[in-house]
């Protein structure tokens, strides 16, 4: 499969990006700083030069999408951002990503959310412009014609991957879970008809992710 990962330099996305090369997939990864080109062409994938916040879906946002099977957006404005950021990129560039899969014939797309995004005026005062924008991208890709699934995990860590999970719709609780372990998650989530269609919260637990994904 040919999967565009969006935000591919971002700690969780280049997880992502060599848990797909090593799976087999012809990785595209989008990154908007030149300097980030040469890791990704380290990691295996083929880089991509995209400003999600200002080029057009028409131009180097569709060029980038063309020919792709899938599509991953892990991109976003980062926590040092204001509220506009958050807005243009993580609610916009979603968006704008969606569009350019809906035009160009990408039929799977996946999304990076996080917990919390169910109900943004719950979060912290800090927190509520980034779930206000997550939640409005998750909602825009609900609302597409594409094969979606939307992962929320909890808060990322660095620790080392254990592969064991826990997963669902609403967990009712908070927790972590480590980027390794998210990233397997995606890959596997890409292609499992279990999870098409489907948004679910996931943080570490007790369960082998595939059986995880496929309790959904």
């Amino acid at each position: 499969m040919k999967v565009l990962v969006a935000g591919a330099h971002g700690k969780t996305a280049r997880r992502l990006v060599r848990t797909l090369v090593e799976g087999g997939h012809e990785v595209r990864g989008l990154v908007r700083k030149e300097d980030q080109l040469p890791d990704l062409e380290a990691d295996g994938a083929q880089p991509v030069l995209v400003d999600l916040e200002n080029d057009g879906v028409d131009g180097r946002v569709g060029e980038a999408v063309a020919g792709c099977d899938a599509v991953v957006f892990a991109a976003g404005a980062g926590p040092g951002s204001g509220e506009a950021r958050k807005e243009t990129m993580d609610y916009g560039g979603a968006a704008k990503l969606v569009e350019a899969a809906e035009r160009n014939g990408a039929g799977r797309y996946l999304m990076l959310s996080a917990m919390g995004a169910a109900d943004p005026e719950a979060g912290s005062e800090a927190m509520r412009p980034y779930l206000r924008a997550k939640a409005k991208a998750d909602e825009r890709l609900r609302e597409s014609g594409l094969q979606w699934t939307i992962i929320r995990p909890g808060s990322l860590t660095e620790e080392e991957g254990v592969g064991r999970v826990e997963a669902g719709e609403s967990l009712g609780r908070r927790g972590e879970i480590p980027r390794e372990d998210v990233a397997t998650a995606f890959a596997l989530a890409l292609e499992s008809p279990n999870t098409l269609g489907k948004t679910f919260e996931l943080l570490s637990g007790e369960t082998p992710i595939r059986e995880a994904l496929e309790r959904l």
